[in-house]
């Protein structure tokens, strides 16, 4: 869709039912908010109505767990991906997650599903931490990249996360994740259930024993 009269103009869509926030780049459409209701929810997508038009969302399945269920109102942060044959748009509940999401994929070799999927392992502040703490140990285990790429992100991420700022007391709990990511695969749990297990266990929890219990507990519910 092209705007040759106002190429950078912002549009403000406000509609029965939601509200979508675009802006005209290089003629096309970015859409950079929606605010409307939740029509379907998958595993890793959601359908927004806004205005009549149903956008297909793509989300992390942790954010897509937490938000409300269908017939109800949502307002997402987006980001439009553009590629020569399609353009996929990428939901998120805060400005920030949105943020760190376009500095992943300003890593060569991250493309959004891998850091919509980077996304979802951990809070916000945990993960970039972890990053600015150099843990690779803990991003190759607890997100599933490779060790290279999660190498390649702490060398191309941490100064721009202000370096080594993680107490203690944090860099002993991911560490102790990382066991129990192991010591759960070992005992046959599938990495992705482990991983989402992982990720949920309270901060207040320490030491590898202590964690390891909350995560079987946690997964014992879901039996």
């Amino acid at each position: 869709m092209e705007n040759t009269q106002y190429p950078n103009r912002a549009i403000h869509t406000p509609a029965r039912g939601g509200m979508c926030k675009a802006r005209f780049e290089a003629g096309i459409v970015m859409i950079s908010y929606l605010e409307g209701i939740i029509i379907f929810k998958g595993d890793r997508f959601t359908v927004i109505s806004c205005g009549g038009v149903g956008y297909k969302v793509y989300m992390a399945p942790e954010t897509i767990r937490s938000i409300a269920g269908t017939g109800e109102i949502i307002k997402v942060w987006t980001h439009l991906h553009v590629r020569e044959t399609d353009m996929d748009l990428y939901g998120f509940l805060t400005y920030a997650e949105m943020q760190f999401f376009e500095v992943l994929i300003g890593v060569s070799g991250i493309g959004p599903k891998s850091a919509i999927g980077i996304l979802g392992v951990a809070p916000l502040d945990i993960l970039k931490r972890a990053i600015a703490a150099g843990e690779t140990n803990y991003l190759t285990k607890v997100s599933g990249i490779g060790k290279r790429m999660a190498e390649k992100i702490i060398v191309e991420l941490r100064d721009k996360l202000g370096g080594a700022t993680m107490p203690d007391s944090m860099r002993t709990e991911l560490a102790a994740d990382a066991d129990v990511l192991d010591a759960l695969i070992t005992m046959g749990y599938s990495q992705s259930e482990v991983r989402q297990v992982v990720s949920h266990i309270p901060t207040g929890i320490s030491g590898t024993k202590e964690r390891l219990g909350e995560a079987l507990r946690m997964l014992g519910k879901r039996t």
